[in-house]
Order: C-alpha cells, then structure tokens, then sequence
C-alpha cells in the first residue's frame, strides 16, 4: 500500500475556510476487469480567495488526467494522495480521472470473490479517509456537498448507492442527487445481488445480499424488516425531523471490518448477520441493536454531521445509546440493556483503564489517523453510558427538546460539542456545559467502594464525575434465596464526599446498572454473593455482580482460581442467557487462556466444561431453552480434551448432538478446529469440508483449522501467510485466530517472539485495516510471561510503528501485563 498523506486538523480549517464545494459528480465503470475501476469526478466548487491554492484527495492505482476550469494539470504533480491546485477561481470546476485499485482489506472499493458461485460482488467503504480510494474529494467532514453517482456495470448486476435511481438498464445506473452529506458516507453496493423490497411509512425500503445468501436473507427478512419499521416508528415518534433521506436500502456484504456502516440510504452491514446456521437470542438482539444503530445515524451523523473527527462521539455515542434505546423499548429485544451491561459496556470499562484512554470528546484529535484510533469502547460504550446519565439528569422531555432544535438548526450541516450543549442547556435550563467537563472531557472511571455504611467515591486519578445511581438492598432468607427489600435513588456530586447508605445482607451499588463507575461491596455483602449470587432475582443487578468479579479480576482483587469458584457455583443456574456467554466467554478467553499459569488450565478448562455439561444436561429435551442449549454446546466443543476426541468424531459422524441441535455449519467447524488443536485432524479431512461447503464460513474454518494444526509446518505457513501473504482480513483474522492456541504453548515459543520482530513492518505494508487484524487476533495474547512483556516494550520503542499498530499493541500491552501479575498472584 502507497504511502499517503493524514488531513490535519489546520488542514481541514484552513480548507474549509477557503472553499466550498457545490456539487460532486462521480462516475465508475466497473467493467475493467479484476484489479482496477475507472473514476472520472467533477467537482463544483467556489473559493472565498480567487487566486489561492489547495489540495483535492485523490489515492489511484494511476491518475489519468486532472483538468481544472478547462486547464489540463500535470498528473505527476500527485503526491502522496494530495493533488494541488493553483491559481483558484471564484467558481470552479475541477475533473479528475483515474484508474483506482480495488482492495481486500474492507478498504475503499472491496472486491469480493464468492466461494459458494465464483461470483464477484463489490461494495464501498469510504469511512474515514478512505474515500479518496474511490473518487477524488475534498475529503473531511465538513466539506458537504450534493452527490450524484453514475455507474457502468455488468448487465447482470444490480447497484445500489445513496439514492433511488432515475435508470439503471443495460449494464448503466444514475442515482438521484443526494442531499447535502459528506464524502465519506458516498456508497455503492453492486454485483448479482439477491434483493427484496418493501415499504414502510412512505419511505421505500429495500434489503440485498450476494445469490449465495439469497435463501437466508428470505429466511430472515421478516424480522430484519419488522426491526426497520419498529425502527422508524420510534425515531419519527421522538424526533420532529422525519427520515432525510428518499429511500433507505440495507446491503449485507462479505468481509465487512465493521459492524455496518450508516451510508445514507444504503447502510452496508456485515452478512454475518444473515445466520446460517442456528444462533441465540442475544445475537438476533445484536442484529437488531445494530440495525437501530445504523438507522440512529441517519440523524446523528448524515443529517447533521461532526465538523471534525473530536466530535466523532456524536455520531457513535448517540447511535450507541439510541440503538439500545430502541432495542428495548421498541422490539422484542426488552433485555437489551442486560446484553449491554453484560458485554458492551466492559468493553468501555477496559479502554478506559488502559494508557490509551482519552475523553469521550476528544480534545486534540489533530489528524485523521488519531482519529481512526478512538472508534473504540470509549466512543461507542462509555459514551453511551454518559447519555444514560445525561437524560436521567435533564428528564428526557428536555433532553428530546434539545436533540430536536439541535436538528433543525443544523440541518444537512455541521455541528461541535459545543453547539449541542447550547440546544440542551436552552431546552432544560441546566447548566450542561458543567456536567460536559466532567463527563466528557475526562478519562478514567470512578469507583463506588461500599464500606459499612459508607459509600465512598474516588477515581484512580482524582478525576471525579457526578453520578444518578440506585442502591439495592436484598434480604437473605433461611433458604438462602435473595429477595429485594428496596431500592434508594441517590444522587453523588462530583466532590468525592460519597455518602451513607444503609446496609442489608447484600447491598448492590448501581443495582439498575444506570450508571458507569465500578462498584465494590463491603464485607457482609461480597460474602452473600459468594454463597447466593445465583439467587439474586433482578437480572439487571446480577450483571452488574458478575462485572464487578470481572472487574476484579482484571485488577488482581480476586484470583484467577477464586472467579473460576464463583463460575462453578453459580452459573449452572443462571436464567440469563446475555450473563451466561459473557461470563463464560471472559472465563475461558482471559481467565482460563490468560490468567492461569499453564500447569494449571487442565483444571480451569475442566471447571469450564463441567458448566457447559450441566447447562446442556438442565436443557434437555426443553425447546424454550434452545438457545441456552447453543450456547452449552459450543462451550464444550471449545474445552474438548484428548480424552474427549472420541465423542466429538461420534457427533461429527451422527451430524448431530446427542438430544440436538444438529451440527451446522458454524458447530461442524467449530468441532473440527477442536479436532485441529488436538492434533486430531489432518488436511484431508479439512479439504473435503471445504469441498462439502464451499462458503465464505468455510474458508475462515478451514483457515482455522490449518493454523491449529499442532505442527511446526502448519505454523509456519500459517505465519507466511499471515506477515507475507496478501489475505483479505477476514481470512487473516481466522488464520491468527487458530496460530495462537495456549495448549501449543511450547511450539509457538519462538514465533512468540519472532511477532515482535516484524510485527512494524507488515502492519506497515498492508495498511490500518490490516494492522488492526495484526495487533487484535495476530497477537499472542496466551504468552502472558515477563519475556514476552519485556518484547512488547521493546517493541513499542520502535519510531516505525504505524498509529494504528502502535494503539493496538499499547492496548495488547497492557491486557498483557494484567494477566502476567494474575498469573504470578495465583501461583503465590
């Protein structure tokens, strides 16, 4: 990958100061071939200085030709992604073409081969500096424009962007000009796309996936389509500004980084989401989570849009909260905030203890690849947490109030933080910028230590933020069984005076999980949850238990073998499914994987095990419970033994688990890599699975299992693959995911180390997306030792470290060392 250059933030300024773009004309002929599109745009713009000079973004495999008011321009003055422009006009007009690269990284123009039929799909992602790859811009946030996109496709595909179309025979589209959005949200799907289309309050809807997927996406249309209406009737009930947009198409699409990214009118989603094979109630909750999300954006984000990337969480934020929001209020999904509480929410809680935490509303965010880096859970999770208080505070009447002028006000336009305080502060007559400092413009959590009858209230840095929290308090009776007594709001100011509260035999701080802060109990309680946390009745209140042992875990509060006690005693019984995957899967992935001194993970895998086992035994023959079920058998598939290899070749040849569920494609491969890890499988019988499914489910497996082979020649080519390959992303994240199994721990020794030593430079070669993959699944998170920390400081010491390598190794780094002192703490 070439090398081009960030935007700064004085960049941007200084741009945005001089011109302003009128309209943009896009036109691509997808009918090149394999390697490269065409790109011709004509950009209308004005400048407040005739005479001055800027930049347009442009990224080409080759710049063909740039003319500007009618003057051909030397194409080798391209540098770096930027193409100057002298001598401006008032009023210009600006044509670049170009022949542009596709990519296999997600990654402007993604091209996609399907396993399934050999069909080529493409769709685009022009999020955040990417758009550039595509067709030439003015690329940042607050450069708007009116877009109208043509496209030349094969006759046999079909295409889909931002708008309706005004025609689309014979292999030739045009779109409808869009309204006024921003560079980075131009999209188009195409390819022989399997589509449905619908209605809903006026506004055209319409889903699309590859041919492949086309029974799937028929199986759960009405229920992605039930979620999108409930969607819109929410959203047209709380906002007086309807739907923007004149149509609003979802396209689900292969190898997608993200969850989904929320084009206007054409919101592309990764085709996970169309199951094919059996899935819990959680992730159809997910799906519809992220649908709500995505359509949140409409407003928050396409209709008005950030002015520069430190505002990025009011997109992400309110579309977190939003999505959620809608999920639980408006669908069938009424646990979303368990499923929140339970997974999302300690997403934010990690990132925001680690060194690379920064504030919700980030300060100093002065180019795009610092940007890049801050879509994490601080962003998406904490500040949804904030919003959560923020309207709990305000009254949502005059948080809505506020949202709503806001929109009006700065319709098809831009907006900052600042702007937004404004319309809230008017709306409640609250002194929100206050509140603002303290929320979001610090980092770190706070904590709620209960001592006695004394809540006390401090951070790790003395930064303290106000807090709206509810205390619970519980009575134990003779059988051991929790019931709540009462509940007390409390409101806590930002001085750290804390509080007194009285006591109960198990008093819950933040019992609703309204807040964000991490709790610890006092004595008397903590006992009651060793002995009847199964047993306390709100599901809510659980959650917040279970994250608080998490939480302590990770600190090194509790031992590694102490949470395992707590799983063994009370997860058996557990009712909520939401609880159950995410106490289970932080169990195995860091307790058990990390946490545990090797000698010891025979015995943390077998505590694993032996609730999974009593999961599936309560679940038998009970069809209400299927999802449970799902999830109890995965979880042995994944803590296997060698002694057990037996039994899983008796499901794999029966095709079925003894009482159900049938082994699909996602258990059939997850069996396998099991196999794979205990050396139990060879390339044959892998082949001949990737031949029975020829599916992009089954070439991630496949990779899987390849790279879990116990082999010293599986790991190496697993590795050449991985920093010498070209893999497309998802096919790097399921070889990285099988190289690194902590049962191979003496095999891997060597490329344990070897990671470090040319970690920089493919990260460097294949770009942020690639990085990302690299730093996250490609990092040997098992090797939690000393030498393998003293690597990553060294590492880390690097100057040719790109920003998104250097930000997922800080956070590797520190994931790192707090599992290195749990492992010295539990072998004391």
């Amino acid at each position: 990958m070439s090398a081009t250059s960030v935007l700064t933030r004085a960049e941007a300024v200084e741009r945005h100061r001089l011109i302003d773009v009128r309209t943009t004309t896009i036109d691509l002929d997808l009918t090149r071939g394999a390697e490269v599109f065409g790109s011709t745009t004509v950009i209308r713009f004005a400048c407040a200085e005739p005479g001055s000079a800027t930049f347009v973004d442009v990224k080409p495999a080759r710049l063909l030709r740039v003319l500007l008011n009618g003057t051909e321009l030397d194409v080798t003055a391209l540098a770096a992604g930027r193409f100057p422009l002298t001598g401006l006009a008032a009023e210009n007009e600006l044509t670049v073409e170009a022949d542009m690269a596709y990519s296999h990284t997600g990654e402007g123009m993604h091209r996609y081969t399907d396993p399934a039929d050999g069909e080529e799909y493409l769709y685009t992602q022009s999020f955040l500096d990417d758009g550039p790859r595509v067709f030439a811009s003015f690329d940042q946030p607050d450069l708007k424009a009116v877009h109208t996109l043509s496209v030349t496709a094969p006759p046999e595909w079909t295409v889909v962007s931002n708008s309706l179309t005004t025609s689309g025979e014979a292999g030739r589209w045009t779109f409808a000009p869009t309204r006024r959005i921003s560079s980075y949200l131009v999209s188009l799907v195409a390819g022989p796309l399997h589509s449905l289309h619908a209605e809903h309050d006026g506004i055209p809807l319409g889903l699309h996936c590859r041919r492949s997927l086309a029974a799937h996406l028929d199986a759960e249309a009405p229920e992605i389509l039930e979620v999108t209406r409930q969607g819109f009737d929410h959203y047209h009930r709380i906002f007086r500004t309807r739907y923007p947009f004149d149509s609003y198409d979802q396209c689900f699409v292969p190898e997608f980084n993200a969850g989904a990214m929320e084009n206007p009118g054409c919101v592309t989603l990764r085709d996970e989401y169309l199951f094919r094979s059996a899935v819990a109630d959680t992730e159809r909750e997910e799906r519809a989570m992220v649908i709500a999300h995505e359509m949140a954006h409409m407003w928050f984000g396409d209709l008005v849009t950030m002015k520069w990337w430190d505002d990025l969480w009011l997109n992400e934020s309110f579309a977190e909260y939003m999505g959620y929001t809608v999920a639980a209020e408006s669908t069938r999904f009424s646990s979303a905030w368990t499923g929140f509480g339970a997974a999302r929410k300690t997403w934010g809680y990690d990132a925001d203890q680690r060194p690379s935490t920064h504030p919700v509303a980030a300060e100093g965010v002065t180019d795009t690849a610092q940007a890049l880096q801050n879509f994490d859970g601080i962003s998406y999770a904490k500040g949804a947490c904030a919003l959560r208080q923020l309207v709990a505070w305000l009254g949502e009447e005059q948080f809505l109030a506020g949202v709503n002028q806001y929109f009006e006000q700065y319709a098809f336009g831009n907006a900052t933080l600042d702007d937004l305080l404004r319309a809230l502060a008017a709306s409640s007559g609250r002194d929100v910028h206050g509140w603002a400092e303290r929320w979001l413009r610090t980092t770190g959590v706070d904590t709620l230590r209960l001592d006695g009858e004394q809540l006390r209230h401090d951070s790790a840095d003395g930064q303290l933020r106000p807090h709206l929290v509810s205390i619970g308090h519980y009575r134990r009776g003779a059988d051991g069984e929790l019931t709540l007594e009462s509940r007390e709001p409390l409101e806590l100011s930002a001085s750290g005076d804390g509080a007194r509260v009285r006591t109960a035999d198990l008093t819950v701080v933040n019992d609703t999980d309204l807040d964000y802060v991490k709790v610890r109990l006092d004595d008397r309680s903590w006992r009651c949850v060793r002995e009847s946390l199964g047993t306390v009745p709100e599901e809510l209140a659980r959650s917040v238990l279970w994250t608080s042992a998490r939480d302590q875990a990770r600190d090194g509060e509790l031992t590694p073998s102490q949470y395992l006690e707590l799983v063994a005693d009370h997860l058996p019984g557990e009712t909520s499914v939401h609880l159950i995957q995410a106490v289970l899967t932080f169990a195995h992935d860091f307790v058990v994987d990390r946490y545990l001194p090797p000698a010891r993970r025979p015995q943390g895998l077998a505590v694993l095990a032996g609730v999974y086992r009593a999961l599936l035994h309560r679940t038998e023959g009970q069809a209400q419970d299927s999802g449970l079920r799902l999830v109890a058998v995965r979880g042995l598939l994944a803590t296997a033994t060698t002694g057990e290899t037996a039994e899983l070749r008796q499901w794999l040849t029966a095709g079925t688990v003894p009482g159900g569920p049938v082994l699909d494609p996602d258990l059939r491969w997850r069996l396998l890599l099991r196999l794979s890890v205990l050396g139990a499988l060879e390339e044959p019988e892998i082949a001949a699975e990737l031949a029975r499914d020829p599916s992009a489910t089954s070439e991630e497996g496949a990779a899987r299992c390849r790279a879990a082979r116990p082999q010293l020649a599986a790991k190496e080519a697993a590795w050449h693959a991985l920093f010498h390959g070209e893999l497309s992303a998802y096919l790097a994240g399921a070889t990285a995911e099988g190289l690194w199994q902590s049962e191979q721990a003496e095999l891997l020794g060597d490329l344990t180390l070897r990671y470090f030593d040319e970690v920089a430079a493919a990260t460097a070669a294949r770009g942020p997306a690639m990085a990302r993959v690299l730093t996250h699944h490609g990092f040997p998170v098992f090797a939690a030792t000393e030498r393998t920390v003293r690597a990553a400081e060294a590492c880390l010491a690097r100057a040719d470290l790109v920003p998104a390598a250097r930000r997922g190794l800080v956070d590797q780094l520190d994931t790192l060392r707090r599992a290195a002192r749990a492992r010295s703490r539990e072998e004391k």
